[in-house]
């Protein structure tokens, strides 16, 4: 990649000495006292031109499966006890085998917080108790070499309160990075954000920082503050990432007390942001909106967009939920078919990890996770729900869904570290790890290895069309096709044996079965009907 040159600027305010008066006959006074000086850090605003290396992916690598992965808590490759990007590394032979083709990697950037990583203090460096640049850049060629694409999560709506651009600009009302965050002179009122007042008083006026008076949001309506951003996302395209997921794009740009969320500017910005990365080849970019997600999955804004919603009637619908597999089986055709789906994530309020939602009911685990799987859009795994991967015992909120990875069943380390783990251990690590499941064809894992190996090897599933979806007495049957392959699939959610109806098969047509693999094939009559009988809470797929 060709260099690129740094631009740092430093701000200085000088505080001016007040003359004393001195005595008569030429007496010398105490020594005069030294100007007060602030020496503020200086702020790499050094642009960055676009150099694309390429990308050696498959061409519609985005439409399989991702794997998200918080690094802090995947796998510890020095003893410190904190995942690092080399134990990532040590791990990818794991994710390719699983069946994944990309990683997205919760924040790696520098921050505050030292831990979710959300409040970044340098964007374009590697938190250093993950490693360096060169780590990354080492992962990037581990991963590429193997067929898998690694999106970075990347904070434009906010940054750290001890990040260089926001220390200086709420140094004074004159220095020039004041307008790069929202500032005014006077509170004002009458807001309310997530339950709370979102503007934070300093010495020189009011900020806005609706998450964390840590993490103040960017002024978004300043194009200095936009075309930065951009250079960084440059500097990390042109290293060869892959991609972005983009944090909380509904609050980019606030016009008032009552219009704070998904203003008209925040979807130019993506939009903006995206055709940018279309000068990159193979290049994927996915927003989290969970009040607006279809609107953002527009390919005028991000393209794709997480399913906010969906995930929680999945789950109820596993449980036996008839409203919420109604919800279900309507999904898809209302949003783009890009649509990032999930059963959970690293947010609390997106719901719990799988394993807690489900009681630890493997039947309506599996349930879910095939739906989502098998239905359009980008699957995004959770790490660790390949396994059941349960919250930590004793905590609660985030931290309680954001523990160890459990690669074994030691009580005291999982595998995850040959010292002692951050945070504290997933409650069920005992039952639930890779380990035990490696060695065990009817385990969690494999199922999960099956449904991926489905979605890799059929381009129907992958981003085929969704077709003739149908409910009846606790069922869900739908069709998947591309070009002339079709798949079918039909999932009983009831506790009892249920004949489904399917239609829109080639009449006359017998339909091998996919999965379970008994040998059972599904036989098309002359209209292009046939009518399986399903197992109580089971799942069937079939294909020609």
């Amino acid at each position: 990649m060709q260099p690129t040159f740094r631009l740092i600027i430093a701000a200085v305010s000088v505080g001016m000495l007040a003359s004393c008066g001195g005595g008569s006959g030429g007496a010398s006074g105490p020594p005069p006292t030294p100007p007060t000086v602030e020496v503020l850090p200086p702020v790499d605003i050094s642009p960055v031109a676009a150099n694309d290396p390429g990308s050696s992916l498959p061409a519609d690598w985005m439409n399989g499966a991702f794997m998200e992965i918080y690094v802090r808590g995947y796998q510890d490759s020095d003893g410190d006890g904190i995942g690092d990007l080399k134990g990532l590394i040590q791990r990818l032979d794991y994710l390719k085998d699983l069946g994944v083709t990309g990683l997205w990697l919760m924040p790696v950037t520098q921050s505050q917080d030292h831990d979710h990583g959300y409040a970044v203090s340098d964007y374009r460096n590697i938190e250093t108790q993950y490693g360096s640049l060169a780590d990354l850049d080492e992962l990037l060629r581990q991963a590429h070499a193997r067929g898998l694409g690694v999106i970075l999560d990347y904070v434009m709506n906010h940054s750290a309160a001890q990040h260089p651009a926001f220390v200086n600009s709420r140094a004074a009302v004159t220095n020039s990075f004041r307008n790069w965050y929202v500032w005014q002179s006077n509170k004002p009122t009458g807001w309310n954000i997530y339950g709370g007042d979102p503007w934070r008083s300093a010495s020189t006026g009011f900020y806005f920082a609706p998450f964390w008076d840590q993490m103040p949001d960017f002024n978004l309506t300043n194009a200095a503050t936009v075309a930065w951003h951009h250079d960084n996302l440059r500097f990390w395209l042109n290293r060869g990432v892959d991609g972005f997921r983009f944090d909380a794009v509904g609050n980019l740009v606030e016009n008032g007390p009552a219009t704070w969320e998904n203003q008209p500017q925040n979807y130019a910005l993506m939009g903006d942001v995206r055709r940018m990365m279309d000068g990159y080849a193979r290049r994927f970019l996915v927003c989290e909106a969970p009040a607006d997600p279809a609107g953002f999955g527009q390919p005028s804004a991000c393209g794709s967009a997480f399913a906010f919603g969906h995930q929680l009637d999945i789950i109820k619908a596993a449980k036996g939920d008839a409203a919420a597999l109604r919800a279900v089986a309507d999904y898809p055709p209302t949003v783009p078919a890009t649509m990032a789906t999930m059963v959970s994530n690293h947010d609390s309020f997106a719901g719990e990890r799988l394993w807690d939602q489900v009681g630890g009911n493997l039947v309506q685990y599996r349930l879910a996770a095939a739906t989502y799987l098998l239905q359009p859009g980008v699957p995004f795994i959770y790490y660790g729900e390949e396994i059941g991967l349960a919250g930590a015992a004793g905590l609660s909120g985030d931290p309680r869904m954001r523990t160890p990875m459990s690669w074994t069943a030691d009580s005291a380390r999982a595998g995850f570290t040959t010292g002692t783990p951050f945070r504290a251990l997933s409650a069920n690590v005992a039952t639930q790890n890779v380990a035990t499941q490696q060695a065990d064809a009817s385990s969690l894992l494999a199922f999960y290895k099956s449904m991926l190996a489905l979605r890799a090897n059929r381009a129907s599933l992958r981003r085929g069309s969704y077709e003739g979806a149908t409910v009846s007495a606790g069922t869900l049957v739908f069709r998947r096709v591309h070009d002339v392959e079709q798949t079918v699939v039909a999932i009983n959610y009831g506790s009892s044996p249920a004949t489904v109806a399917v239609g829109g098969l080639s009449a006359g047509q017998s339909y091998p079965r996919l999965w379970p693999r008994d040998g059972t094939a599904l036989p098309a009559d002359g209209a292009g009907n046939a009518s399986p009988l399903l197992p109580a809470q089971a799942v069937a797929i079939w294909g020609r």
